[in-house]
């Protein structure tokens, strides 16, 4: 980060931002963030300075990409931490952000900053923000993209981890949440969770559509007409159950559905294994992480985009930002989601499938009932572009900082 000996330099509005995830890398949280710090950037523009703290790209362990320690895109500054390989487990997972934590709290001593933004889905950048804003004595305004403590506690299975370290979690959250300033909740499913904190102010900015999607959201008429090709983008763990489904589905839908799964995950080696097991990877294309160029050609290659989260009750409080990416193009979704997801997508999304998460046997109903439609989706497009929703965050963020 630059150092500001000139006292003049010190009238400059400076915020730091603080993500686990920021271009090039693949996931929603980079691709939420990285268009919000530059939106702030432009905002402030020549009265001040966005001082980015991120990692490196990790999301995907198969996905490697080249990025620099140090960039200065004219007031905005991003500064990336190297932290250890991780596969998505949750003890290599802690390590790597032991590192984040202190080598961002190394990066940030000795600046001045007028506000502290943090944008969290595991809790503890939510967490390093708040520390960093009691050194800075600067207001903290948090954007939670998921309720981690609901979540770790369905998944994780170790019972020593929850006896001790949930524990500690939901202190540490009780500790951030009721201190903050401001938080954003990017799913209103997550409101009736955040009552106990009634210090903060509250604001629901969702994930949006991203302008790549609407330039690009022409679908490929040449497409097989007798095969239905059903695409799935994203990550391949315990929280999408992909390894509960689709062998069931590859099967039953065969030969009239075709299967084409994209991303990577802690679950991705079991699925492929039950694939072959069951002789099903002629049903079912497994591709590797892929940008988002390759992505958008992809996708015009749909008849159908799919979605599915795991049975968990944490689940049914969050909206994946996959809906967004997927209403932005005239294909029919299918989404096996519950709780707020199910509602959003039935009030916001027609010509979608819903259906329980883990039921196959539901979707393979409702399939062949269901009589195929292309439908343009203009009325979300323009409730939920994702440069409308970065334009009102980040005049909201700004209300926080101190001139």
């Amino acid at each position: 980060m630059p150092q500001n000996n000139n006292p003049a330099e010190q009238l400059t509005l400076k915020i730091l931002y603080l993500t686990f995830y920021f271009e090039p890398d693949l996931c929603a949280g980079s691709f939420r963030n990285t268009p919000l710090a530059k939106e702030l950037a432009r905002n402030i523009d020549n009265s001040g300075e966005v001082h980015i703290i991120t990692t490196f790209p990790n999301r995907y362990h198969s996905f490697k990409q080249d990025a620099a320690f140090f960039e200065n895109q004219k007031n905005l500054f991003v500064h990336r931490i190297k932290i250890p390989s991780h596969s998505s487990g949750i003890f290599d997972q802690a390590r790597s952000f032991a590192t984040f934590f202190r080598k961002a709290i190394k990066i940030s001593r000795g600046q001045h900053y007028d506000l502290v933004f943090a944008s969290s889905s595991r809790l503890f950048t939510a967490f390093l923000g708040k520390i960093i804003s009691i050194f800075q004595k600067a207001p903290l305004y948090l954007d939670i993209r998921d309720i981690f403590v609901d979540t770790i506690a369905e998944v994780v299975k170790n019972k020593m981890f929850k006896a001790i370290g949930l524990p500690l979690i939901r202190l540490i959250e009780h500790y951030t949440f009721s201190r903050a300033n401001h938080i954003n909740l990017i799913s209103e499913g997550f409101e009736p969770y955040f009552v106990r904190y009634n210090k903060p102010q509250y604001s629901f900015f969702p994930n949006g559509i991203d302008p790549e999607f609407l330039v690009h959201n022409e679908i490929d008429i040449t497409r097989e007409p007798n095969v239905k090709n059903i695409i799935y983008a994203g990550n391949i763990g315990s929280g999408q159950g992909l390894e509960k489904i689709i062998p069931t589905l590859a099967r039953a839908l065969h030969p009239e559905y075709h299967f084409t799964l994209i991303g990577d995950g802690g679950k991705r080696r079991q699925l492929e294994s039950i694939l072959k097991l069951d002789s099903l990877s002629d049903k079912v294309s497994l591709l590797p992480p892929m940008k988002r160029d390759d992505l958008i050609r992809l996708y015009k290659t749909a008849d159908f985009l799919f979605l599915h989260l795991n049975n968990y009750r944490a689940f049914e409080k969050v909206l994946p930002s996959k809906i967004f990416d997927y209403g932005a193009y005239d294909v029919p979704i299918i989404a096996g989601v519950a709780g707020f997801a199910r509602s959003f997508i039935q009030e916001n999304l027609p010509n979608s499938i819903v259906f329980e998460p883990n039921n196959p046997d539901e979707l393979i109903l409702k399939l062949k009932e269901y009589k195929y439609q292309l439908l343009h989706r203009q009325s979300f497009i323009d409730t939920f572009s994702r440069d409308i929703i970065n334009r009102n965050m980040a005049e909201s963020i700004l209300k926080y900082a101190k001139l």
